[in-house]
């Protein structure tokens, strides 16, 4: 890319427009210089440029006249929704753009794209900025939701305004859109819930789940960020034996305690505590400390605890962990709970003391060890994260993270069982949203059965190409590490688990022990009130409505009346909402069944979707239809800081994708770069990594656009008295330089469109960059004398502007995707014949011929240009002022040279000269290699030495003198004109 930059002077200088009464040569009206308004650079009203071409090209109907007019295969890229909960970021940018590109290229290969955006309307996220009052407890579900939907539709509307600005191309109406709020998507969502519900795939369980304490509701793991600088009390804590084991009564004096060590972090855990677990085949130690106390812990942590404890430790005895079955110890905050020793594999050995203080109610290992020990697992600890009368210990109504933390430790040191405490520094969850620690308990939540679907998933993932390769193992893994997935949350914006639960007594209790109404009438039924009235009917409609008499005899509540039953208070999980796009959006042009919905060609997403959308599609997909929903999956990074850092306020180097494109007030600081260059950096940048975005690379990012735009004002400015069918020149007459050009183009367009093909757009902006490099280093400077001083309709002018004209076409296609703005522009300003839009005019492979395709000229081109390189590197570009000799080896090379100047042609005129770019150039014929160092004799000769030949290449003063009109050395007289100028003047400018 770097090169490009080499030749901008040469380029400035074909596209400059001379003002003849400025110039002394009496013939410089008779040169044809490029004529063209393409701006060369990006301007300060960059945002009103583009948006008046937005307006010009119909931007906003390109995405109907494609479903219409493209007869193709259907490509589906299945829009991720982005939440409905603030402005957009440069995140936004970078996904969406990554999608217009693909599906732009798409339509533009005749496909029918099938592109509906949409957005995440529910849950937490927006709750939190919709409601920003401290009362918000106090409202009822209808507040909030009345409150929450008002949000969420004031900010869809700013980020479409954005989308649109971007260029991203779709239907932008409403019904082109959707929306987790609408009714029809609330319905199908509840379909498909029951028909996951029906397989046996989703259940209701008491489970320790991730429980926010400031959101008030259970959360999933990606509903989860780690707080790697949290701070938590670690202490040490004792529990005595309660009897002193035989095979340790002869190490110890009678009437001893032996103490068992163990570390948490999380004190207020300890009153839940109901057993303590070792590792069976471990090594531990007796020992005494300096002041006479007996402790067990693991050998292999002994130092370090000596260390911390600052004592040291007199081990007595040495045994295997497997010896300590059965024994039992006090529980440290209550000497009459007895708490038992358990083996099991979750021990940590690494840090620790080798034995694990165990919380049924607040862990998913300790969980399923209660649950296998008929330990209680009840959570002592409610909604708001404080300790209730259950946890006993005069800790009820204490928050479990200040003064419920606070009050145990001190009772453990009352008891004198705080061996040691410590501040400790760790990586902890935080709630996504408040940006606050959540706790693990048990809790009735509705769960799918992820485990038993993994089977399945795994498979059938297999068939999936995932973008980067290396995705595929992040998928996996945390496909496999999960086990269940919450669906259920105690929030009200959202739609509801359509359950009825049976009151009992007059009272209202969701207990496990109440009835539940889940049948296939009262679903059928739910799903049509949702079609009427929209899930706040589930808040606002009496009982009688939502649970019908009939519903009720249907499913055998004779005796009951819908008022003995009340509308379950759970809302699903917003990933469950996301993760059933593929069914409401997918089939929404006439699939009956699930199973006839397609599946998406792509998911294209950010890599946190591994554990978000990507697996809620993927689990919901293949529980519903036994299918996936995607066949390719294309993941990116996140967008950081051009320093590397996150994206934060408070360091002051937050990028917003709108000031990008506008700029602001103060455009010195903040300029309108408009929205190309955003394409263009999302373009270039290296996607599967994180992807970085400042002022210096988007400066740079500007420099490339106004390189390309540069090239394309030379290309335009060329064609200017260039009509193709009348003008062009067939392959059989052109020059060999430009037959060599379009060989290069045809593998340009190849390779571009693999590029393309594989959703790898950096690989397609360096390919075009590249190419821009050879024409601006090789072919517009060399083809300069001819396009500008030959006759306006010689076959060698006409078959340069031939070239120029399938350059400028399929440069301008390979470009479109990406820069749509700036390629419509260059539409604008296209001098000949064209399509009402670059986009309509297909992709650009149909515009080349495999004609083109020439190995031999590639070939013996490489030997030429060897040979010029060869001339040029010591001339600083004053090519002109020499004459070229080259004495050539008789065989194939004097060949390839006899092919550019035949042995009788003019050597002032002659393809050779051109691509030398010398005044004159004479070809002679050297009788073989060994007079070589004959002719090769001073530091005006140079060697070119090849398999098919050699040359000496002499270069020497030019011996004629310069003429005014073409700047070359090849007139007798300075005053006059030379023969071909001649020639040319007293043509159409003779009079």
């Amino acid at each position: 890319m770097r090169n490009i930059y080499l030749h901008v002077k040469t380029i400035q200088s074909l596209c400059q427009i001379r003002n003849a009464s400025k110039n002394t040569s009496p013939f410089s009206h008779t040169v044809l210089l490029p004529k063209t308004t393409f701006p060369a650079k990006v301007s300060s009203s960059i945002a009103q440029i583009e948006n008046s071409i937005q307006q010009t090209y119909k931007f906003d109907d390109l995405y109907e006249w494609q479903r219409t007019n493209n007869e193709g295969e259907e490509f589906i890229l299945h829009d991720g929704p982005p939440y409905a909960n603030g402005d957009v970021h440069v995140g936004h940018a970078l996904n969406k753009i990554l999608k217009d590109v693909t599906n732009r290229y798409k339509m533009m290969r005749g496909y029918r794209v099938h592109y509906v955006p949409g957005w995440d309307c529910h849950g937490l996220p927006i709750e939190i900025k919709a409601i920003k009052t401290s009362d918000h407890h106090k409202l009822t579900p209808m507040q909030i939701r009345t409150e929450a939907k008002k949000f969420a539709e004031k900010t869809i509307l700013r980020q479409k305004d954005a989308f649109k600005r971007w260029g991203i191309m779709a239907d932008w109406s409403n019904e082109g859109c959707y929306f987790t709020y609408t009714k029809q998507f609330e319905a199908k969502e509840i379909e498909a819930f029951y028909e996951i519900y029906k397989k046996g795939y989703i259940y209701r369980d008491l489970k320790p789940v991730y429980w926010s304490p400031s959101s008030c509701t259970a959360l999933a793991e990606a509903e989860l960020e780690y707080n790697t600088d949290h701070k938590s009390r670690s202490v040490y804590v004792s529990f005595p034996m309660t009897d002193i084991p035989p095979f340790l009564k002869d190490f110890v004096p009678d009437n001893s305690v032996i103490n068992i060590i163990v570390w948490t972090t999380q004190p207020w855990t300890i009153p839940a505590n109901r057993a303590v677990c070792y590792a069976n085949d471990e090594s531990y130690h007796l020992g005494r400390t300096e002041d006479g106390r007996f402790f067990i812990l693991i050998g292999k942590q002994q130092k370090n605890l000596q260390k911390i404890f600052d004592t040291k430790f007199h081990t007595l005895l040495t045994f295997e962990g497997k010896r300590l079955e059965g024994m039992k110890c006090k529980h440290p905050m209550d000497a009459t709970r007895i708490t038992p020793l358990l083996s099991s594999s979750h021990v940590t050995l690494d840090k620790g003391t080798g034995f694990v203080h165990v919380a049924p109610a607040h862990g998913a290992e300790d969980f399923i060890l209660g649950v296998q020990h008929g330990l209680d697992v009840t959570s002592g600890v409610d909604d708001m994260g404080k300790f209730t009368e259950i946890s006993g210990f005069d800790l009820d109504g204490m928050f479990i993270f200040d003064d419920g933390n606070d009050s145990v430790i001190e009772r453990l040191k009352q008891n004198n069982k705080l061996i040691h405490e410590h501040e400790y520094i760790h990586s902890y969850p935080y709630d996504w949203r408040t940006k606050k620690p959540i706790f693990v308990k048990t809790s009735r939540q509705w769960f799918v059965d992820t485990e038993s679907l993994k089977g399945t998933t795994t498979k059938l993932l297999e068939d999936v190409k995932i973008i980067p390769t290396s995705g595929r193992a992040s998928m996996m893994s945390q496909l496999k590490g999960r086990t269940f997935w919450c669906i259920s949350r105690q929030r009200a914006w959202g739609v509801p688990i359509p359950v009825f639960y049976q009151k009992h007594k007059g009272e209202s209790l969701l207990s496990e022990n109440n009835e539940m109404l889940l049948t296939d009438a009262s679903i059928k039924h739910i799903i049509s009130v949702i079609e009427e009235y929209g899930s706040d009917a589930w808040w606002k409609l009496p009982m009688h409505q939502l649970l019908p008499q009939s519903v009720l005899d249907d499913a055998g509540f004779h005796n009951s009346s819908p008022d003995d039953f009340e509308p379950g208070k759970d809302i699903l999980d917003i990933w469950f909402d996301s993760g059933l796009t593929w069914a409401a959006v997918l089939g929404k042009e006439g699939a009956k069944k699930h199973s006839d919905i397609p599946v998406a060609d792509l998911y294209l997403e950010g890599k946190d979707q591994y554990g978000g959308w990507f697996q809620s599609s993927l689990l919901t997909s293949c529980a519903v239809r036994g299918k996936v929903p995607y066949k390719n999956l294309l993941v990116h990074g996140f967008v950081l800081a051009e320093s590397g850092d996150k994206m934060s306020k408070s360091l002051g180097n937050v990028i917003d994708p709108m000031v990008v494109i506008n700029g602001r007030r103060n455009l010195n600081k903040n300029p309108s770069y408009g929205a190309d260059v955003l394409r263009l950096w999302v373009a270039e940048s290296n996607i599967h990594h994180e992807v970085l975005i400042g002022k210096n690379i988007l400066d740079s990012t500007k420099d490339s656009l106004n390189k390309i735009r540069l090239c394309f004002r030379f290309l335009l400015g060329s064609l200017s008295d260039f009509r193709f069918d009348d003008h062009k020149v067939c392959l059989k007459k052109m020059w060999s330089v430009d037959r060599y050009m379009l060989s290069l183009l045809h593998k340009y367009t190849n390779e571009v469109t693999e590029a393309y093909d594989c959703y790898d757009y950096g690989k397609v902006t360096r390919l075009l960059l590249r190419f821009m490099t050879k024409l601006s280093s090789f072919f517009f400077t060399i083809i300069k004398d001819r396009l500008y001083c030959d006759e306006q309709n010689s076959v060698a002018r006409r078959s340069c502007q031939t070239t120029i004209y399938h350059i400028l076409n399929i440069l301008a296609k390979s470009a479109a995707p990406i820069l749509p703005h700036s390629m419509e522009e260059v539409v604008t300003h296209h001098p000949c014949p064209i399509t009402e839009s670059i986009f309509k005019d297909g992709w650009c492979d149909a515009d080349i011929s495999e004609e083109w395709h020439d190995e031999s000229i590639h070939n013996n081109f490489s030997h030429l240009i060897n040979i010029r390189d060869i001339f040029t590197s010591k001339l600083q570009g004053k090519e002109h002022l020499f004459d070229v000799e080259l004495r050539v080896t008789k065989g194939r090379l004097l060949d390839i040279i006899q092919a550019v100047q035949p042995p009788d042609i003019n050597s002032h005129f002659s393809e050779l000269r051109e691509l030398f770019g010398c005044s004159r150039c004479f070809v002679h014929l050297l009788e073989s290699s060994s007079d070589i160092d004959k002719f090769a004799d001073d530091n005006s000769s140079s060697v070119y030495d090849s398999d098919i030949g050699s040359c000496v290449i002499k270069r020497s003063d030019a011996a004629m003198q310069k003429c005014q009109r073409c700047r070359l050395y090849t007139t007798v007289k300075s005053t006059d004109p030379c023969e071909r100028c001649s020639d040319v003047i007293a043509g159409p400018w003779a009079d």
